[in-house]
């Protein structure tokens, strides 16, 4: 339901969705937009033409473009984000305030769902949301990555770490060791995160089974636990389940695993092949060969499960940039992707403590430039080939360096 309205002069719209509320004030020309969870928790803005992104953990991240359109962010201090919500809310509350006393003037009554999205955003003030956060560290060990389009999905951790924790790119596993929790103690999680989701579990699109690899779990432990996910949540309304899965590990399934796996409301796996060079995969400490994830997709496929590849661009640096064209071109088209499907081009973005680092300095590595990167993902995507009869995949990039869960 959408309800336009005036307030003080400025145009007000808000838009009062089953999954959120969404508030536009426009003035002068300058758009501001506020949209909150049924919990009252802020989740994302656009004020004085910074786009924000609040975390289920309170961190934010600012994004702009600058002034030649170079996309640039921000993750805020905490005091930071603290006041950009403070200050949401109290426009917010004055807002709510005068469409109470008519002094706003709205074309249609707010209606009861919208009465509670304001009045619990307004309660949620600086206390409400430290404990929030407080709670969501209690519920979940840290959500490291989580593919594009599972941005909004119902995160929950079957197992913890990654199962070879290896890569020398990726460093959001280093500090716990890989586990699979006992049904038990997995169903007493995925109670608790529906519990501290309360009312904003509206705006959560999936379930995303967690941490990295949680499908390399054999299958007489795995099934205990999807069966946990759907004692505790309606997989079907909340769109099935997505889970990563590296190639190496994927082969050890067969596609009879994979259809009864679909069964019980399995949609997509995500598959970070990285590469389709073997000598670049080695190099970057990842465990398998190309083939690996090619028989890996092939059977999880068979099996009546759509499939995400996730690429990674600039790896490897001038050395290897020819291969590592070539050789993903060549492995992409041998899985035969389709429609469902989704191929993501990730950069590779370094920090001085991962290991990738010393490993290209004593290599004597060349990295690429942000364009050659940009063109290397250009160069690959014209490389593919898809059938006219299984259609093309959804192709896109995204920037590890905004995620926010």
């Amino acid at each position: 339901m959408v309800i336009n309205g005036n307030w003080n002069g400025w145009l007000v719209t808000v838009s009062v969705k089953p999954n959120c509320l969404t508030v536009s004030i426009e003035a002068h020309g300058d758009t501001q937009v506020y949209s909150y969870d049924y919990a009252g928790r802020l989740w994302t803005a656009l004020v004085d033409r910074l786009s924000y992104r609040r975390g289920l953990d309170g961190k934010m991240v600012a994004k702009w473009q600058a002034e030649g359109g170079e996309r640039q962010r921000r993750w805020l201090l905490p005091e930071e984000a603290r006041q950009v919500e403070e200050q949401a809310r109290q426009r917010m509350r004055d807002l709510y305030l005068a469409i109470q006393s008519q002094s706003a003037r709205l074309d249609v009554q707010l209606p009861d769902l919208g009465v509670l999205g304001f009045e619990r955003l307004i309660a949620f003030d600086t206390q409400a949301s430290q404990a929030d956060i407080a709670r969501y560290f209690q519920v979940y060990k840290p959500v490291g990555i989580l593919p594009p389009d599972q941005y909004f999905a119902v995160v929950l951790q079957a197992t913890e770490g990654c199962s070879f924790n290896t890569c020398t790119f990726c460093d959001f596993y280093r500090d716990r060791p890989f586990r699979i929790k006992t049904p038990d103690e997995f169903r007493t999680h995925a109670q608790a995160v529906r519990q501290f989701l309360g009312d904003g579990l509206s705006l959560r699109r999936t379930i995303f089974l967690g941490d990295a690899n949680a499908l390399t779990v054999p299958m007489s432990r795995l099934l205990p636990l999807i069966e946990v996910v759907h004692d505790s949540y309606d997989v079907e309304s909340l769109g099935g389940i997505y889970a990563f899965l590296d190639g190496f590990s994927a082969q050890k399934k067969s596609h009879a695993d994979y259809r009864l796996l679909a069964q019980r409301g399995l949609k997509r796996v995500y598959i970070g092949m990285e590469s389709g060079n073997e000598a670049l995969l080695k190099f970057l400490k990842k465990p398998g060969k190309p083939v690996d994830a090619i028989e890996a997709v092939k059977a999880i496929k068979d099996g009546g499960v759509a499939v995400g590849v996730i690429i990674l661009l600039g790896a490897g640096g001038q050395a290897y940039i020819k291969a590592h064209v070539k050789d993903t071109i060549q492995a992409l088209n041998a899985m035969r992707l389709e429609l469902d499907d989704l191929i993501y081009f990730s950069e590779l973005f370094v920090s001085n403590d991962m290991p990738y680092l010393q490993d290209a300095y004593q290599a004597q590595l060349q990295p690429l430039s942000p364009e050659e990167r940009i063109a290397q993902g250009d160069e690959i995507e014209a490389g593919l080939k898809f059938s006219p009869k299984g259609g093309t995949p959804h192709i896109s990039r995204y920037d590890i360096r905004e995620f926010v869960y």
